[in-house]
């Protein structure tokens, strides 16, 4: 697990959350704001990619 070899404290101060917060927000108990997530991985040195992709009209009223 990244943020428990980094250290869970030093994950948190580069996220600007508090040591609590950020067990909660990984705890699985509920699902962490968008902002948060983005936060701990910048905290890790992550990104978050997106990319287009292309799918068929049906394929796309499956997936909703």
């Amino acid at each position: 697990d990244i943020a428990r070899a980094k250290g869970m404290s030093q994950v948190a101060r580069d996220a600007g959350l508090s040591r609590e917060s950020l067990y909660k927000a990984l705890s699985g108990e509920r699902s962490p704001a968008f902002e948060t997530i983005l936060k701990v991985m910048g905290a890790l040195g992550l990104k978050l990619h997106a990319e287009a992709v292309h799918v068929n009209s049906s394929t796309a009223q499956q997936a909703l």
